[in-house]
């Protein structure tokens, strides 16, 4: 059974373009999260976010600022089961 904590999120606003996920990815792994992140159709990046409640709550901070460059608008977050994903991935 998975004990951690498990996140997807939406962020809104300048997120493309802007080394978001590259950078998302590498604050991931630094606090030992795992996940995936990739662009939307809408202009929009999405995410799941894996790992300890505080690690994955302060990548949701994170992300509310982004990647220097970033503009971010809105964060939309909503809890899922944990599924026990093993890396974090840039998707498409």
């Amino acid at each position: 059974m998975t004990t951690g904590r498990r996140v997807y999120v939406i962020v809104s606003g300048r997120v493309q373009g802007v080394w978001f996920r590259a950078s998302m990815r590498k604050r991931a792994e630094e606090l030992g999260l795992t996940g995936w992140v990739r662009n939307r159709l809408d202009g929009d990046v999405e995410a799941v976010i894996e790992g300890p409640p505080h690690a994955v709550q302060e990548l949701v901070e994170w992300c509310h600022m982004g990647s220097p460059g970033a503009r971010v608008d809105q964060v939309r977050c909503s809890e899922e089961p944990p599924q026990g994903l093993t890396d974090f991935r840039i998707k498409g």
